[in-house]
């Protein structure tokens, strides 16, 4: 099994910003520290248009998923960021779609 990039779109509240960005400082981090993901830090982009929408990217590590799921330090921060999010035109408040790398060659 290859590691897997997730690209975690979170579609923010108005007013729950500040909070949001909090507890996102502190994702990667935790997640780090815990050794589920690689040692090569998220990318984080804020939307300039159609809402106010953060886009995390990541790697995890092999069983590092799963293993996030079960851990108190990762649910005490992926709980609390569940109230400041919002269903926004259809889309839900957050999505984490997995991908793998694909080299396509010189």
């Amino acid at each position: 099994m290859t590691n897997e990039t997730v690209i975690c779109t979170y579609r923010v509240r108005p007013g729950a910003e500040d909070r949001f960005v909090g507890l996102l400082r502190r994702h990667w981090h935790t997640l780090r520290a815990l050794g589920f993901v690689t040692e090569e830090e998220s990318l984080v982009f804020r939307s300039l248009e159609g809402g106010l929408t953060y886009v995390e990217i990541f790697t995890w590590v092999e069983g590092g998923f799963g293993q996030a799921h079960e851990h108190p330090d990762v649910i005490a921060i992926w709980e609390p960021m569940e109230p400041l999010l919002e269903e926004r035109n259809g889309q839900p408040r957050w999505e984490f779609p997995h991908f793998e790398r694909v080299s396509l060659g010189a």
